[in-house]
């Protein structure tokens, strides 16, 4: 079977954090974007999760080629990253994500996937975890006309090969369901902690080259990647911490707790 598995390259949101704790998170004068530079980009943990997912796949017994794509102006690091973690092929489908909206994004994709030729099971991070909107894999499934299975725990082969069976994450408690091949599937960090690539596939990895197609080669022109939404302002909200130390003892402290928390309509 043919896995496809979707990443996006974002900042790297521990640093992000450490920036807004510090005071030094600063938007640019255009309202949009950040001015920092020093803050590191990685792969989208999501993301990082769905290769794991396709992994699994394979390591379950499942006769799988796994290709990882990425939009970009150069995602090559993530890229060779997909290949030390296990990935077979890498493509890098150049644009600049900055003027693209999840809709763009999503046409991007599933153009890809389709010139790929026959793809089984398409692997998406349930979100990025930067916009944390988490709308492209739903509109690379419509677009494609595949089912889309959101929140994956878990990903398994059901029917001989011929459906997916995932167990899924929701308030109630896991639910599964089952999907015939191909669909589309969103992955959450419920599934668990990603493997770590070798040493020696990191060295292996470094002398790999993604394939670059343009959005010309796939088809598309000026009017396909038009965005239908735009970010009009993003900003920095102020939060302010109050934390108050409940003196005594143990017994008497724990007491003190549940009484202010009760008082406060907390229990």
């Amino acid at each position: 079977m043919r896995i496809v598995v979707c990443v996006k390259e974002v900042l790297d949101p521990d640093a992000v954090n450490s920036f807004a704790v510090a005071g030094r998170l600063v938007i640019g004068d255009d309202g949009k974007t950040l001015t920092q530079s020093a803050i590191p980009r990685l792969m989208n943990g999501f993301d990082e999760q769905a290769i794991e997912a396709a992994l699994r796949l394979r390591d379950a017994g499942a006769s799988a080629t796994i290709a990882v794509v990425s939009i970009g102006q150069d995602p090559s690091t993530i890229l060779r990253h997909a290949v030390a973690l296990g990935a077979d092929e890498i493509a890098h489908v150049a644009a600049d994500p900055a003027t693209l909206d999840g809709h763009a994004t999503a046409t991007l994709l599933a153009a890809w996937i389709r010139r790929a030729g026959a793809v089984d099971l398409v692997l998406c991070g349930r979100q990025a975890s930067d916009d944390d909107q988490g709308v492209v894999p739903a509109l690379v499934g419509e677009r494609l006309g595949m089912p889309i299975v959101t929140i994956a725990r878990a990903v398994e082969l059901a029917a001989g090969g011929a459906a997916v069976r995932v167990t899924r994450v929701t308030p109630d408690g896991d639910e599964v369901v089952e999907a015939s091949l191909p669909a589309v599937v969103t992955v959450s960090n419920e599934l668990g902690t990603p493997r770590y690539p070798t040493a020696a596939r990191k060295i292996q990895a470094r002398r790999i080259k993604p394939t670059v197609v343009t959005a010309d080669a796939l088809g598309l022109g000026a009017a396909d990647l038009a965005p239908k939404t735009a970010v009009i302002r993003q900003f920095i909200p102020r939060v302010q911490g109050h934390c108050e130390f409940l003196e005594g003892a143990p017994a008497e402290a724990a007491q003190a707790l549940v009484d202010r928390l009760a008082q406060e309509g907390g229990i």
